[in-house]
């Protein structure tokens, strides 16, 4: 079966304005390329991310971005090679001597899609010509412990020890120590003032970054692309608003939450209206810090905030490792029109470096086109990018295969471009 064959067909409800928005970029093309290209020489890219997108035909937009991203295993294997160049890149800027790579996970051992994802990074690191080793931070594992995986292949995790200012496992001592983990519980004691090359940086980790940030610096993105490219920022923009600290169990802060929420349901509906979308606006909050989908609620009015039931609030009350939820974002819902064999689904794209590297659908059978689809029962569609999405073909109609995973592309750069930002200050921050 042709690679384009299962690109899956895409049921969109607003076919007119989503392809008024993919032949806008379309037509802007070379000029689009240029200004990325030069907003990524002015601030270089983080190693890798992972961006979530919801497209709502009259909207396009990202809603989730992730430094330290799993999933690779759900990429196309045709996206080899391009996946191959762009670390080799990467690996020219961030630490251009290494000749090996310390690849530390989650300390979660039992989810095998997510060790498959590591065994495909660890494939691609050799391939792009790097000697690997997989760590553990499992402080209590003193042994080597090898998983046999359903792709047949096998993965051994390695017990970590500190020399000094450097980590070795099992006597393999890197140039440069590549993290998936997402520090969501805080910095582990081994990984502090090492004198290696930490990939992403540890001030990227969730025990510090906040999506409020993120957002705040894709907001200044948006607005300088879309006055580049001639177009509304909230076409590929989702609104956005926070308050401060928030106890859900003690109900402090519900106030200020509630307030927020109205204020940002009332400037959705302006929008909508300036549009004509006939659809009920909703806003999403979720933890400032985390992922995996949790500590996430939907609401269409303030209301729904303040008669929370216990249950909701203990939902809302803790994330991932059991962390607290004490910050929260409210941000504009945005719907997905995307289906695939009758279910919501919504694209999430794949970046290295400044290289897009390819994407799959997130699926969710038992979830409306209004709500969180990272979720327990999900999955994924691996060969839904079965065309690059840096190649599109101006021939074709605009909502064919090549061109909307073109858009994809851009917006998913646009989500990377502010966490290079986010690094950027990072750096700026450490050195002051």
């Amino acid at each position: 079966m042709p690679l384009l064959d299962a690109v899956p067909f895409l049921t969109t409800a607003h076919q007119g304005p989503l392809q008024e928005i993919e032949s806008h970029l379309l037509d802007r093309q070379t000029a689009i390329e240029t200004w990325l290209r030069q907003a990524f020489l002015d601030t270089p890219a983080p190693f890798y991310c992972s961006v979530d997108l919801r497209n709502a035909g009259f909207k396009l937009a990202p809603v989730d971005t992730n430094l330290f991203p799993a999933g690779f295993n759900n990429l196309n294997p045709a996206f080899t090679p391009l996946c191959i160049h762009a670390l080799q890149t990467a690996m020219e800027h961030l630490c251009p001597k290494a000749r090996g790579l310390l690849l530390l996970p989650e300390r979660h051992t039992r989810n095998l899609y997510y060790l498959e994802n590591l065994a495909t990074l660890r494939d691609l690191a050799e391939q792009a010509g790097f000697e690997v080793r997989v760590g553990s931070l499992i402080e209590e594992r003193s042994e080597p412990m090898t998983i046999d995986l359903p792709s047949g292949r096998k993965l051994t995790l390695l017990p970590l020890e500190r020399k000094g200012r450097r980590i070795e496992a099992g006597g393999f001592s890197p140039c440069a120590v590549v993290l998936n983990n997402d520090l969501s519980a805080g910095v582990p004691a081994i990984l502090k003032d090492l004198e290696q090359t930490l990939i992403p940086p540890l001030e990227l980790g969730w025990w510090r970054r906040k999506k409020s940030t993120h957002f705040r610096h894709y907001d200044a993105v948006a607005r300088e692309f879309a006055s580049m490219a001639d177009i509304d920022p909230w076409l590929i923009n989702p609104l956005f608003d926070d308050c401060g600290e928030i106890d859900f169990m003690k109900r402090e802060g519900e106030d200020c939450l509630a307030d927020r929420v109205d204020g940002l349901l009332a400037r959705i509906k302006a929008k909508y209206a300036e549009y004509g979308i006939d659809r009920e606006p909703f806003v999403v909050i979720k933890a400032d810090s985390g992922t995996y989908g949790m500590g996430v609620m939907m609401a269409r009015s303030a209301e729904e905030v303040r008669n929370l039931n216990r249950k909701d609030r203990t939902r809302m009350a803790a994330s991932k490792e059991g962390l607290s939820i004490s910050r929260v974002i409210v941000q504009e819902g945005v719907y997905t029109f995307e289906t695939i064999a009758g279910a919501v689904a919504e694209p999430v794209v794949y970046m290295i470096d400044r290289f897009v590297v390819g994407g799959f659908y997130r699926v969710h059978t038992q979830r409306g086109d209004d709500e969180n689809l990272n979720a327990p029962g999900a999955h994924f569609m691996p060969l839904a990018f079965a065309d690059a999405c840096t190649t599109p073909d101006c021939h074709l109609a605009p909502d064919a295969p090549p061109n909307r995973f073109y858009a994809y592309g851009v917006i998913a750069r646009l989500a990377l471009l502010a966490a290079a930002r986010e690094q950027a200050e990072v750096g700026q921050e450490k050195t002051a």
